[in-house]
């Protein structure tokens, strides 16, 4: 095929273009190839390589092997046949990167780190991604500095580097795949739903169970695109489960800790609203305004002094635990709540000792 009718056919997306995986978290398309009425049939591990620029067919088998490769808006296994008038996509976890990715000094706080993995503690207000206007300061450039000097990791490489991803004003721990092995293999146990997560959290109201069950498919609001909700019937969205103990109650407030049994975008933050306990301070879903309480002018300042303790929702990914790609050793990582949460919980705790609440 001459290269004038190849650039025709190619067409790299922009990064609003949507796709989901099979937990509901959103893909977004790199890549796109259309075959030619007389494509004969081919691997489409070797249509690719063909097609994508400094793209081993080993690195395209691992991308199919991650469910990255979609024909006809479907995954497929590299040994799938190419036919004519196929639609071939390569999707990622992350927007494409309009711009090169510039390795910055940012600190990381790394919890463990070995030759196959690389477990962090992420502070609020880290973006993990570059895109929709954050290009820079983020972990994704943090990562391209601290392994500038790596001759196994590349920032620009879709199969290497973080598997799962937190909000920005979400603290906790992430898990950085160093190699293609690792990446593909931590990929799966999350896609397998084997891996261990809990989160603490503190929610607006007393929570009336001590432990409990969510259920409610979670899809984007067809109101507002920048929010997900829950879809009671059923028929829009993906399924989501969170099941929650509640740790601790403090009359308006409670601190709860949630497994997800699902991992759907902003799935925490969507199901604590569901049931009516938004997080403290979400802004996205309510949680900035107060909701509980008094009308008394002393409590609203004492709300508003909370919010500026924990400018953020209070929401910290707290446990982490996998299977290593190598060694087959389970790993479990504990982080300690973050400085703005605990402060918060000691306010709240302080306030509450010597008031009845009705």
């Amino acid at each position: 095929m001459m290269k004038e009718e190849l650039d025709k056919l190619t067409n790299i997306l922009p990064d609003d273009n949507e796709f989901t995986d099979e937990e509901g978290n959103e893909l977004y398309e790199h890549f796109r190839f259309v075959a030619d009425k007389g494509q004969n049939l081919l691997r489409v591990d070797k249509f690719l390589t063909a097609r994508i620029e400094n793209a081993s067919r080993n690195r395209i088998q691992q991308a199919a092997e991650a469910k990255c490769i979609l024909v006809n808006g479907n995954p497929v296994k590299s040994n799938y046949k190419v036919k004519p008038y196929d639609i071939v996509s390569v999707v990622m976890d992350r927007p494409r990167y309009e711009l090169e990715i510039i390795p910055e000094n940012i600190p990381l706080n790394i919890v463990y780190e070995d030759d196959d993995v690389l477990v962090v503690n992420k502070p609020a207000g880290l973006v993990v991604h570059p895109g929709h206007g954050n290009y820079t300061g983020t972990l994704v450039n943090a990562l391209a500095f601290y392994f500038r000097n790596s001759p196994t990791f590349d920032v620009s490489d879709p199969r290497l580097g973080l598997v799962h991803r937190i909000d920005k004003d979400t603290s906790g721990l992430l898990v950085i795949a160093k190699t293609p092995e690792a990446k593909t293999h931590l990929g799966l146990q999350f896609f397998n739903k084997t891996t261990q997560r809990k989160y603490v959290a503190i929610v607006w109201g007393n929570m009336a169970e001590d432990h409990g069950r969510i259920e409610g498919n979670i899809g984007r609001s067809l109101k507002d695109r920048l929010q997900m909700t829950v879809f009671s019937d059923g028929d829009y969205g993906k399924t989501a489960v969170t099941h929650y103990t509640t740790l601790e109650r403090m009359g308006y407030v409670s601190v709860v800790e949630c497994r997800l049994e699902t991992g759907r975008t902003h799935q925490i933050r969507v199901h604590m609203k569901y049931i009516g306990h938004p997080l403290f301070n979400d802004a996205r879903y309510g949680g900035n305004e107060i909701l509980k309480g008094t009308t008394f002018s002393k409590y609203k300042q004492f709300v508003n002094n909370c919010f500026d303790i924990c400018p953020r929702q209070a929401l910290h990914a707290k446990t982490l635990g996998f299977i290593h790609p190598r060694t087959g050793k389970e790993l479990f990582f504990d982080s300690n709540i973050p400085e703005d949460m605990s402060k918060l919980i000691e306010k709240w705790r302080n306030y509450m000792s010597n008031r009845e609440i009705y």
